[in-house]
């Protein structure tokens, strides 16, 4: 789902014992945005939640469909230290179900780059291209300024060191613009 890969989840994640976790509701309500349609569903075995293992610790799995795609993970039941826990109660099992929920609407793209070790979603090159021909048009137009304001709006700009770099680099026959925007950032950001 290259919809879900593109949002950024960093303000919807909190940080436990040096992991990340994305809410599980925040996802969901994501995942409803895209297809009001959705499912997803929570395995039983032999009617309980969890699938125990002969050591006493357990698994749980879950399911979640898409626009007609499903994708389906297990999960063990962990402790806050990312370790299987023998004997789980209720409570550490519905944690778990709903932490399994989470990877597994990551396996559809949201917040997938968190599984991945990585700490931001891959760039979004087409609609940076098409930023930087808008600032470009500005400029030919005589908008300079406007460019500049553009530029300082924007939230890639403004959240991306990543973005900000890939789009200088797409303005580099635009020099003046570059001076422009260097010139003109206190005055932006103090107004």
């Amino acid at each position: 789902m290259s919809e879900l890969l593109k949002i950024n989840v960093n303000q919807h994640t909190e940080s436990k014992n040096g992991l990340t976790y994305l809410s599980w509701a925040w996802a969901w309500s994501e995942v409803l945005k895209i297809d009001p349609q959705a499912t997803w569903e929570a395995a039983e075995f032999n009617g309980m939640p969890a699938c125990f293992m002969p050591d006493g610790s357990a698994m749980v799995k879950t399911s979640v469909s898409i626009k007609g795609h499903t994708k389906t993970c297990w999960l063990p039941v962990m402790n806050h230290k990312n370790q299987a826990i023998k004997g789980p109660d209720a409570f550490q099992i519905n944690t778990a179900i709903v932490r399994c929920l989470t990877k597994t609407i990551s396996m559809h793209g949201l917040g997938l780059y968190i599984y991945a070790g990585e700490d931001l979603p891959p760039l979004d090159t087409e609609a940076l291209d098409q930023f930087a021909a808008e600032l470009a048009q500005l400029e030919a137009e005589g908008n300079t300024m406007e460019a500049v304001r553009e530029w300082y709006a924007n939230e890639h700009v403004r959240t991306s060191n990543d973005a900000r770099e890939y789009l200088w680099k797409q303005l580099r026959d635009h020099s003046a613009l570059r001076a422009a925007i260097k010139a003109n950032k206190p005055e932006l950001q103090a107004a």
